[in-house]
């Protein structure tokens, strides 16, 4: 492979690192900010789990307003919850529509996938660049043994030339378009 080639998909995948460690760090980072935003305004109320998996979950609460809120995009950290279940939230008194978390929870809980994608980003990227630089090695050694062979043969072409005279063969003669002698 060529070098110049094989320097430019290195620095592909080296951007593939980067990329998961500025993923992961966004999700760390914007788990600490929305928790403090909670923290700043925190006021609790009593949530029903309308619809849960592992990713999301859907609640409906009511502030003291008496306006029935469901957070558009469902609580933070909504880990071990089930549909029916009634639960204790935080949400941000300003922005109960946006900012729910169930009580007792917090953005450690982001640290470990945020941490996880980082690290699997980086063991892709530097496995696929260790991939790359041994085919472009092997790559190199073929076309270094094929070229060695090629100089061999030449040589050994421009060494059967040059032999004297009387050392080649009649066939050697005719081959090259040299008469023969008839004296021989």
């Amino acid at each position: 492979m060529n070098p110049v080639i094989q320097r430019r998909v290195q620095l592909g995948f080296l951007a593939v690192g980067v990329l998961a460690t500025l993923i992961g760090a966004v999700i760390i980072l914007g788990a600490y900010r929305n928790d403090a935003k909670i923290d700043a305004n925190r006021a609790t109320a009593v949530a029903e789990v309308i619809s849960a998996d592992r990713l999301h979950a859907a609640v409906n609460f009511v502030t003291p307003d008496g306006v029935l809120r469901n957070p558009k995009f469902g609580l933070l950290y909504p880990t071990e919850l089930e549909a029916g279940q009634r639960i204790l939230v935080d949400y941000d008194a300003t922005d109960p529509d946006n900012l729910a978390r169930p009580a007792g929870r917090n953005a450690q809980l982001a640290v470990i996938p945020g941490v996880s994608i980082i690290v699997a980003g980086w063991v892709v990227a530097i496995a696929a660049m260790l991939i790359v630089a041994e085919v472009s090695r092997r790559m190199r050694r073929r076309t270094e043994v094929e070229a060695d062979a090629v100089e061999g043969d030449a040589a050994e072409g421009d060494a059967a030339a040059s032999a004297a005279p009387e050392d080649r063969s009649p066939e050697d003669k005719a081959a090259e378009g040299e008469p023969l002698d008839s004296s021989a």
